[in-house]
């Protein structure tokens, strides 16, 4: 039944091709042993069920699950900054890995915004990561903002960047998806770990963040933003491909789960699918539906800069 079933997929990602002379090729073994392994009058070995696996980028986990109990992944834990370069490296090739041959669609539910665009030589991007570390490491003492330094990934971290800026790109938003990051910026202001100058670059950052997000919206036909007002946003990750989709689901900001079992993968596009139809899409709704959705973060954004003046220069 396994046997049978490893086969299916092969033919699927071969097409036309001989599926014997696939085989042979592969496992390095004659012609009539293929055959035989096809005819499934011999078994495949663990180690050539295996190779076939890896060659085509097949996971044995869907042999082993059930509709009730499915085989997962676990990211490596992010506690340090050093960390982040293997990170940013293996999200990387999550991207080359799924868009090599055909063309992706990357579905993101933003309970904040997306990391991919705080990937930048930036205050805010700096800022971001050092809350990022502040959160994930318990044992790390939190310094003034002025006094982190992160290390270098810019190269890994900007070729992530550009290859999520390259693909299909669906993202559901609400009024609260810009908050945690405000709420942040206050709690370090208020903590005298963030200086005020440094406060008013990144809400300036932050603002033409947002900015370049409204102009995406309005000229790129390859990104879709929607606004989510019935539901709550998770920042799940769901890359939509045609011949193998990955859920990724976090357990912490830099932590994730990945599941990349096909009828999982199948309801979680539904579900995504169904959450757009409750959304209303910025892309095609109008400029007066878009000004107001990006008016009211605007809003949120100055009304930060307008508390931090009346406060005392740290």
């Amino acid at each position: 039944m396994h046997q049978e079933r490893l086969l299916k997929e092969i033919r699927k990602k071969i097409a036309d091709k001989s599926l014997n002379d696939e085989i042979a090729n592969i496992l390095n073994i004659s012609y009539d042993a293929a055959h035989r392994r096809t005819s499934q009058k011999a078994k495949f070995s663990f180690e050539e069920a295996v190779e076939l696996a890896k060659y085509y980028q097949i996971s044995l986990d869907q042999f082993l699950t059930s509709d009730h109990q499915i085989l997962v992944q676990k990211t490596t834990a992010v506690t340090e900054t050093g960390d982040l370069q293997s990170f940013f490296r293996n999200n990387l090739n999550v991207f080359e890995s799924l868009s090599a041959s055909y063309e992706m669609t990357v579905y993101y539910s933003a309970k904040d915004i997306p990391f991919f665009y705080t990937l930048s030589d930036t205050l805010l991007s700096r800022f971001k990561i050092y809350v990022w570390m502040n959160l994930l490491n318990e044992k790390q003492v939190s310094i003034p903002f002025r006094q982190f330094t992160p290390p270098d990934f810019e190269p890994a971290a900007q070729e992530l960047k550009k290859k999520y800026e390259e693909q299909q790109v669906v993202e559901l938003w609400n009024d609260m998806t810009v908050s945690s990051i405000l709420q942040q910026i206050l709690y370090y202001f208020e903590t005298e770990l963030l200086q005020k100058k440094e406060a008013a670059i990144i809400l300036e950052e932050l603002k033409e963040l947002i900015r370049y997000i409204e102009l995406k919206t309005e000229n790129n036909p390859k990104y879709q933003l929607y606004e989510n007002e019935l539901m709550h946003l998770s920042n799940d990750i769901f890359f939509h491909h045609p011949q193998q989709s990955l859920f990724a689901i976090p357990t912490n900001m830099f932590g994730y789960i990945l599941i990349n079992d096909e009828k999982t993968c199948k309801e979680t596009r539904n579900y995504f699918e169904h959450q757009i139809k409750n959304s209303k899409s910025l892309n095609t709704s109008g400029n007066r539906d878009r000004k107001i959705f990006f008016n009211k973060m605007y809003q949120q954004i100055e009304s930060l800069i307008q508390k931090l003046s009346y406060e005392k220069p740290s």
